[in-house]
């Protein structure tokens, strides 16, 4: 039996305050994880580029000059360094509106990829409780977390593309590695966590010299060559693995997504509870005996 609509609604209204609750809780959570998170990122960059030189190019890197490899030290530090601050920048309020057509609500959490942020514009908290003014529910606070984790993955994307055009500037990457090639490298997936080199890429390139003896991408043309590139691929899942504030950060994360997940259901039943009894209302205001 659906209860009446006065009780379903002060349901709905109470669920609402838990959103908001769990709203300031979740900035909170993601505002400790992004600053350990940038961190991690700002030293496992640096040791991601260190093999790079190293290991991967080390004749390459010998070649440089002094002078020459200082400057690329810097450029690569300033990155590290403006890596961190795009990160935090990433945290905004969780609002009240939500992209049409989305319900993140069924699938999990977004962890890569995306293109931009949300509107910011979110009602104060003295408002949320007027009806004329958008709330904040469940799906939208679910919203607003999927697009937070698509900024983040984006942003290790940039960056590891700005670390690679760097080191292929400098002489450290081979200069004839096509531009799409470079930028879809920075967005591959993973292999196993925990194996090998973390946030390293290794790619064979199938190659041919052209009429002036340079090495360029090809698949049809003749003769071909493996050219073997190792750059740099930051990657969020191991990035947790080997940072233990990180992960600790990512775990209190998961457990407030917990909490939203359950809000959620229920959230979706008392609506569903809320257009029976509407309904049963409008049928039994409409109805009469003959």
């Amino acid at each position: 039996m659906v209860a009446s609509l006065a009780q379903i609604e002060q349901d709905l209204a109470a669920i609402h305050q838990s959103v908001v609750q769990l709203s300031e809780d979740l900035q909170a959570a993601y505002g400790d994880y992004l600053n350990v998170l940038g961190a991690a990122v700002q030293q496992q960059l640096i040791m991601a580029c260190y093999s790079v030189c190293t290991e991967g190019y080390p004749e390459r890197f010998l070649a440089l000059s002094f002078g020459q490899r200082q400057e690329l030290q810097r450029i690569l530090r300033q990155i590290a360094n403006q890596t961190r601050e795009e990160l935090l920048a990433q945290l905004y309020p969780p609002t009240a509106e939500v992209e049409p057509g989305v319900d993140p609500l069924l699938a999990e959490p977004a962890v890569e990829g995306a293109e931009g942020q949300a509107d910011t514009t979110i009602a104060p908290a003295s408002q949320v409780q007027d009806k004329k003014q958008p709330r904040l529910d469940p799906p939208r606070l679910a919203q607003w977390q999927h697009s937070l984790e698509q900024a983040i993955a984006t942003e290790l994307q940039t960056v590891s593309y700005a670390v690679n055009r760097t080191l292929q500037q400098a002489g450290v990457l081979p200069g004839n590695l096509p531009e799409p090639l470079l930028e879809a490298a920075t967005k591959a997936e993973s292999g196993e966590v925990g194996s090998g080199k973390p946030n390293l890429l290794n790619l064979l390139v199938e190659t041919r010299k052209d009429s002036e003896g340079e090495g360029s991408a090809s698949e049809d043309s003749k003769p071909h060559n493996l050219l073997h590139i190792i750059a740099v691929n930051l990657r969020l899942a191991e990035i947790e693995f080997a940072d233990v504030a990180v992960g600790t950060a990512r775990n209190r994360i998961r457990q407030l997504l917990a909490q939203l997940r359950n809000l959620g259901r229920d959230y979706q039943k008392k609506q569903r509870e809320r257009a029976i009894a509407e309904a049963q209302a409008a049928w039994r205001a409409g109805w009469y005996d003959e």
